[in-house]
């Protein structure tokens, strides 16, 4: 019998592990969970890295003898980065092979630096792209304005991207038309597109964790507005991904798009990102358990994971969700009047930073590692 998280995929949503560290590669642990059927693609970025080099011992020697053939800690990330993201790549390409290239991917991200760097943006991940050389890999490139320009080009040259760090819908429609473009753009180049893939991470538990307060606070203080407050309390992050959910379908099964279908094109599916519930008064599985629905990707932390397991109920709920999401954000916007644009604008901002922050801590762990390695 299978278990919840076997099951989601009978839904038409592919669950993706938000984890890496090479022990976990290596031991058999990921293949089991692979070969288990539950899950379908991995993602990483900066902090998932720095967490793994700086809490094991699973780096030692790669830092070491990298140290002795003289390499930077930035060098030094990126092939060990690399070397993770190829043996987990290798480990998910059956799941690519009988999926047609709809899943089985493991996702590196560019520098976080470089968030608001259109050219730099580029030039790293055609060079990640080619020091990976897995057609089962993506580039994760951040849905800043800058970022829009990326995703075209690198579509349009037949480079797998994953959009990260989207919040607001309005940037999530301008990334999913860039997509679009790029596909366009490939085919009017005479360039195959039924191997491009792509995907747009909306990230979830952060709008509610900077939405909540503000909703408690006008419960607290301000009696005319409380009762709206009060109704759509930890419901604004679901009703935004809902509210994209409605975009995707608007582009995706446009009469534009179905002729680049008809031509081997894949829509760049909705990926549902920052799953793990931070406020401990909602279900630890509410991200996942809300937004089961076809076409879709959810990516959860390891935690989320085996909480979904043991405790999960799957069912197809994002389809006809668009009225009531909709309610919500007018609710929010108009009657509470609190601005979603002014909000996930913030987040972007913040999520930046909130990348920059563990690569700039990865680095000097790397560099005391050297250190270390070195005595």
């Amino acid at each position: 019998m299978k278990n919840p998280l076997q099951r989601v995929s009978d839904y038409g949503q592919s669950i993706w592990l938000d984890y890496i560290r090479r022990k976990f590669v290596q031991s058999g642990e990921l293949k089991k969970l692979i070969d288990d059927g539950e899950l379908k693609g991995l993602t990483s970025n900066p902090a998932i890295f720095e967490e793994a080099i700086a809490k094991s011992d699973d780096y030692n020697e790669s830092i070491s003898e990298l140290t002795k053939q003289g390499k930077s800690p930035e060098e030094i990330f990126l092939s060990i980065a690399v070397e993770d993201v190829r043996a987990a790549a290798d480990l998910f390409k059956g799941v690519y092979e009988e999926s047609n290239g709809l899943d089985g991917y493991v996702s590196l991200e560019v520098s976080p630096s470089l968030a608001q760097n259109t050219e730099g943006t580029i030039t790293e991940a055609r060079s990640s792209w080619e020091l990976l050389d897995r057609k089962n890999v993506m580039i994760k490139v951040p849905g800043t304005k800058e970022g829009l320009p990326v995703i075209e080009q690198l579509i349009s040259e037949g480079i797998n991207v994953n959009v990260t760090l989207l919040f607001s819908l309005d940037r999530y429609r301008e990334v999913a038309e860039a997509y679009v473009a790029g596909i366009e753009k490939r085919l009017a180049n005479g360039e195959p597109v039924d191997k491009v893939a792509s995907v747009a991470s909306f990230f979830l538990s952060r709008i509610d964790s900077m939405v909540d307060p503000l909703l408690e606070a006008i419960i607290k203080d301000n009696p005319d507005k409380a009762a709206p407050a009060r109704k759509i309390l930890g419901k604004v992050a679901i009703s935004s991904a809902q509210a994209a959910y409605q975009i995707y379908k608007d582009i995706f099964k446009s009469d534009r798009f179905k002729a680049l279908e008809a031509k081997g094109a894949k829509p760049q599916r909705l990926l549902w990102a920052s799953t793990s519930a931070k406020n401990p008064a909602f279900s630890d599985i509410i991200y996942v358990e809300s937004l089961i629905g076809p076409e879709t990707v959810n990516t959860v932390p390891v935690d989320t994971l085996n909480a979904y397991r043991d405790h999960g109920n799957p069912e197809s709920r994002l389809d006809g969700t668009y009225e009531e999401a909709r309610y919500v954000l007018y609710q929010l916007e108009d009657v509470v009047e609190i601005s979603l644009p002014e909000v996930t604008q913030k987040l972007e901002d913040e999520g930046i930073q909130k990348f920059i922050k563990p690569f700039d801590s990865l680095m000097k762990t790397i560099a005391d590692k050297k250190g270390e390695v070195a005595v």
